[in-house]
């Protein structure tokens, strides 16, 4: 039916101009760009080097590869430039894309990637028009209302979530943009504040449980209101709502860094993009809700000096919402100032389907496992549209936190039931973050407390012959972390390029060994190898306690002169 529609669009008018002089709001990589004029392709994980060659004549390597490529992410990456070779490039393959798929054919054409794409097409239009013939100027509007038209007939073919708010806020865009398509405003503003209610809780959040699409959605929001602002009318009241809602969420996920918590998917965003979207939304900085003040979409936080420190402390995502989701309950993440300590492995989609499943394992987390077991399974199932995806099941079902403060510093306690169903045991994590932010205790501890759970228990002693259930506690380090086996083994000292010290140091109840470990992120060819610290021990009675210390060494100042990370996406 997208095909269908797709041919149909095209019989119209044309857009005539633009009812205002459209302004850029996306920001895209100053490097990425450089990377493309050179012709280096590197979308989802592949890379072809095609110098001089337009993107559209290529073989696409896979299918992500070609989604990215019809999205027009790109043309941000390439405004980022801004010089005649950007724009040239810009131009030749927008234009080679008008003449190939501009009447309705090609992949391009779904809800989604439409809305996308028209965004894209109207924050750059100076950048695209620029030093064109009238002639070009008429293709590139009947490409916008065809494009147009078709959102209007389709946008509620798109997946709930992201994809229908992408469709919807490109039908906004283009509709108050384009002169004859001001009749698709008002539906699809209706339509906008409807989605707003039913896809963003009352505490900000989203069913993917997924920071980096929450701010996805959050800029498409302020966007669009901003549009509407723009055009002297009024966003509705469930648009602003939703707006005021997520702000503080995004806020609580936010690292001392600027970077967003890697979870359930998502990457950490581009340097800037997260506190540039707070700051155009207008929000006051408040706390979350005080309904659930303790958590924020299911994550906990504790910050102190320049330590911030992030828990995924609830229940996965459900059903179609955990197609991308991960076994990551009670997994941190720990920031030192501008520098990533401690990691998640992230989401290895883009490196293909075996790397996006080890990336969705707890293994790849920062968190207790169970050799050879995550903390949730993943099956297949058929979503709503027909297709078959890897949801997460039989994953915990009652996760609980508590969160306090004292002399000592700020608390947080929370425990899991995913090992309940295979063991007995039942997941339990205490964090102790000092005022100072120096220094992060933890005790890791497995525990059979009811009857029933004893003799689950007991069945898993009775399969391993009494031997036991080994289980280790990861602690994944960023690629930019150096760290060195001191003391005869009995600790770790992870340096950072900020010129920090940290200390990690075990209990003695358990063996803990430096081991490799990757670091996925998206933009990259292939993972990026880093280690991780594994402390390992075995529970055979019902309860089986660890703990462990990370902390600031004695001669490393309070604070310290950090210019922080380069823009730079090598090809390796």
């Amino acid at each position: 039916m997208n095909r269908v529609h797709a041919r149909f669009a095209g019989w119209g008018a044309a857009a005539a101009a633009f009812t205002s002089q459209p302004e850029p709001k996306t920001i895209g990589s100053f490097a990425r760009g450089r990377q493309l004029i050179a012709g280096n392709l590197l979308f989802a994980g592949s890379l072809l080097e095609r110098p001089g060659e337009v993107i559209w004549d290529v073989d696409m390597p896979t299918r992500r590869f070609e989604t990215a490529l019809q999205g027009f992410h790109w043309l941000d990456d390439l405004a980022a430039v801004g010089d005649r070779a950007a724009r040239d490039t810009a131009q030749d393959w927008t234009w080679a894309w008008i003449e190939r798929y501009g009447r309705g054919t090609g992949p391009g054409w779904t809800p989604d990637l439409t809305g996308r794409r028209l965004i894209r097409w109207i924050n750059h239009a100076i950048f695209l028009l620029n030093g064109r013939v009238p002639a070009d100027g008429q293709l590139y509007f009947r490409a916008l209302a065809a494009q147009t038209r078709f959102l209007a007939r389709r946008w509620k073919a798109a997946a709930p979530g992201l994809p229908r708010f992408e469709a919807l806020v490109g039908l906004v865009y283009s509709g108050l943009a384009l002169q004859g398509m001001d009749k698709h405003v008002a539906p699809a503003v209706a339509a906008l504040a409807v989605e707003c209610d039913a896809q963003i809780d009352a505490e900000g959040g989203i069913p993917t449980r997924n920071p980096e699409e929450l701010l996805e959605v959050f800029t498409l929001l302020v966007w669009a209101s901003e549009a509407l602002r723009d055009a002297d009318m009024h966003p509705p009241m469930a648009l602003m709502g939703a707006i005021e809602r997520i702000a503080p969420t995004l806020r609580a996920l936010r690292h001392a860094d600027g970077g967003l918590a890697r979870f359930h998917g998502g990457e950490r965003g581009l340097d800037g993009r997260l506190d540039h979207a707070l700051g155009n939304s207008g929000t006051r900085v408040r706390t979350a809700s005080s309904a659930a003040p303790d958590r924020t979409m299911g994550f906990a936080r504790l910050s102190a000096g320049r330590t911030s420190v992030v828990m995924d402390a609830a229940v996965p995502p459900q059903g179609p919402a955990s197609a991308n989701a991960h076994a990551s309950t009670l997994a941190i993440e720990v920031t030192s100032g501008r520098r990533p300590l401690i990691v998640n492995c992230g989401s290895g989609a883009s490196f293909g389907e075996d790397w996006r499943r080890a990336g969705r394992a707890t293994a790849s987390h920062s968190a207790l496992s169970l050799v050879g077991y995550s903390s949730a399974r993943f099956g297949l199932r058929g979503n709503a549209r027909g297709e078959i995806a890897e949801m997460l099941e039989d994953g915990p079902s009652d996760v609980r936190l508590e969160k306090s403060g004292g002399v000592d510093g700020a608390h947080l306690l929370a425990g899991h039931d995913g090992y309940v169903a295979t063991h007995g045991l039942t997941h339990l994590r205490r964090l102790t973050l000092s005022p100072d932010g120096r220094s992060l205790t933890g005790q890791d501890t497995l525990s059979a407390f009811s009857e029933d759970d004893r003799a689950a228990f007991d069945a898993m002693m009775t399969r391993t012959r009494l031997k036991g259930a080994e289980f280790a506690v990861r602690f994944h380090l960023h690629p930019d972390v150096a760290p060195e086996v001191d003391l005869g083994g009995t600790a770790i000292s992870l340096g950072l390029k900020s010129s920090e010290v940290w200390i990690m140091r075990c209990d003695g109840s358990a063996r803990m060994t430096l081991e490799p470990s990757v670091y996925l992120e998206a933009g990259r060819l292939k993972p990026r190898a880093c280690q991780q610290i594994v402390l390992r021990a075995r529970v055979a009675d019902y309860a089986r306690q660890i703990g462990w210390t990370l902390a600031k060494a004695q001669d490393t100042p309070q604070g310290v002169r950090d210019y922080g990370r380069i823009d730079e996406l090598p090809l390796d």
